[in-house]
């Protein structure tokens, strides 16, 4: 899902840097009350997971492309303001180091991968889960956050591409963006990871989450948030 440079117009991309902007300062602050010290050690992990596992992309119409993410375990596990600061710092050192993602598009990027995708998998797996804390309906409810949360980012990254012919064209119409409008950004991109990357997604979350609840229950987020739990 890394836009690169010359898809995305300034009226999409610099909105979208202010939303990320504002974002950041709030996890920023959420992390120095909320995140203990003996959990530092599992951002840096996180990050670097997130790194490797969005290294294997691949190309999809529309001008970006597909992979899993990690951002759906991170959050589960340490929470989604953490998961935003976890997955936007491997953003930017992607798109900056490894041109992998457009500059201007860094703010877009971590909307759709380290904005969106981390709530929306945080409160799947916090709705299916419910008060239960093991068992299949919490292997559900991992697995669905990985799914859901890479699909929908999916989604709000082909809408993206998909209204610039519509917001930035010539006086003849031809775009001056992305060029392919939403009836074809959004099946690409919608298609691709919910039936294959997103499944990925959704299985990587829950075998990760599996061994974490077995070896490691007190650094699940939503356990240690959710007074009704015993874990």
């Amino acid at each position: 899902m890394h836009i690169p440079d010359g898809y995305l117009s300034p009226q999409t991309y610099i909105p979208l840097y202010g939303v990320a902007v504002v974002f950041w300062g709030a996890a920023l602050r959420k992390i120095k009350k909320t995140l203990s010290s003996k959990y530092v050690p599992y951002l840096a992990m996180a990050a670097a997971f997130s790194f490797l596992i969005m290294m294997f992309n691949i190309p999809v119409p529309g001008g970006t492309t597909g992979h899993a993410v990690g951002a759906g375990i991170i959050a589960v596990l340490l929470g989604p303001w953490t998961a935003v600061i976890a997955v936007s710092t491997v953003l930017i050192i992607q798109a900056i180091v490894f041109g992998d993602g457009g500059i201007t598009a860094v703010g877009a990027n971590c909307f759709n991968m380290a904005i969106v995708m981390p709530f929306v998998s945080y409160w799947t797996f916090s709705l299916v889960r419910g008060t239960a804390t093991s068992g299949r309906r919490v292997s559900i409810a991992a697995f669905l956050s990985g799914h859901l949360g890479l699909s929908v980012a999916s989604v709000t990254a082909a809408v993206e591409l998909g209204i610039q012919p519509i917001i930035a064209h010539a006086a003849d119409g031809r775009p001056l963006y992305a060029p392919y409008p939403l009836s074809i950004a959004l099946p690409a991109m919608a298609l691709e990871h919910f039936l294959i990357f997103g499944v990925f997604e959704g299985v990587v979350t829950m075998l990760l989450f599996k061994y974490f609840s077995r070896n490691e229950p007190d650094l699940i987020y939503s356990f240690r948030k959710d007074p009704r739990s015993n874990t």
